[in-house]
């Protein structure tokens, strides 16, 4: 019976998926050594050690999700629950807090070094994306028709999105918008595979990207969208549209070539990629009166 039981833990044992809270960096984990109950000394001892966890639990068929563990959100969810922040159950209660709400990113066996920058950009995402959602939930009401001008621009930025990859050439697509001074630069990147039929979207990127466009096309604010189609057997074309009212206004082959060809920061001509077509982008067929769009 004993045996059966030991038996029967283990096969449970498996089916308990976990999360690891993660300090990705030196500073956050000097921050961490000010608690006494924290007993680790050297950070790249420490991930050497986490790594090997992970490559345990995954050896016994355990699923574990990784958590960005931030100090200073430690420290302010411990005092406003009450716990003690110099205590490992302490510690536990927050990790168990960031697998609901918290930038998580699955183990799957890559290495570390994969592993934290994906991590890393998953928390980059999500408060791009919230802080973004903020700021377009702020601009209120339209003082003329009364409608929610962030959600409105958020429809139309949607509207933008699904005309640009529809007439997109084939293959993976990479685009980036960046908006500047809104009240911050903002920049959101957007991938999609290069699979027959629809392309394959990560639904928190579209929410990003969809979410920065938004707010740069609600504040008209100075910015950009471009757009690199990677076809096997073919040059990568390159297409870009700025930023103009509410909507993108496409830039001639010329300028999306001085744009890739210039050095943001001096101004210094850049040379131009091998096997790279610069590009118009393709015809979006506007609406006279798209989704989104105030007068």
């Amino acid at each position: 019976m004993a045996d059966t039981d030991r038996t029967t833990r283990r096969v449970l044992r498996r089916e308990i998926a976990g999360t690891i809270g993660l300090l990705t960096d030196e500073h956050d984990f000097r921050a961490m050594r000010h608690y006494r109950s924290f007993t680790f000394h050297d950070h790249t001892a420490y991930l050497r050690n986490v790594e090997a966890l992970l490559r345990d639990r995954a050896s016994r068929g355990s699923h574990t999700n990784v958590a960005l563990f931030d100090p200073e959100e430690y420290a302010w969810f411990c005092s406003t629950t009450g716990l003690d922040p110099d205590a490992p159950a302490s510690r536990t209660r927050f990790t168990a807090e960031l697998a609901c709400t918290g930038p998580t990113v699955p183990y799957e066996g890559q290495p570390l070094a994969e592993l934290l920058p994906a991590l890393v950009g998953e928390a980059v995402r999500r408060a791009t994306q919230e802080y973004a959602a903020t700021l377009l939930d702020r601009l209120g009401p339209c003082a003329t028709c009364g409608e929610d001008l962030g959600r409105a621009a958020f429809v139309r930025a949607s509207h933008l999105l699904l005309r640009i990859l529809e007439t997109a050439p084939p293959g993976r697509k990479h685009l980036v918008c960046s908006i500047q001074g809104a009240p911050e630069n903002l920049v959101s990147v957007l991938h999609t595979e290069a699979a027959a039929g629809p392309p394959r979207l990560d639904e928190a990127e579209v929410l990003e990207f969809t979410s920065v466009l938004a707010l740069g096309l609600a504040t008209h604010s100075p910015g950009g969208l471009v757009l690199r189609a990677t076809t096997p057997g073919r040059p990568d074309r390159i297409h870009g549209w700025r930023l103009r009212g509410p909507g993108l206004q496409p830039l001639t082959a010329g300028e999306v070539f001085d744009a890739y060809c210039t050095d943001a920061e001096s101004g210094e001509l850049i040379a131009p990629e091998s096997n790279v077509d610069y590009c118009a982008p393709p015809d979006l067929g506007e609406d006279p009166d798209p989704p989104g769009h105030h007068h």
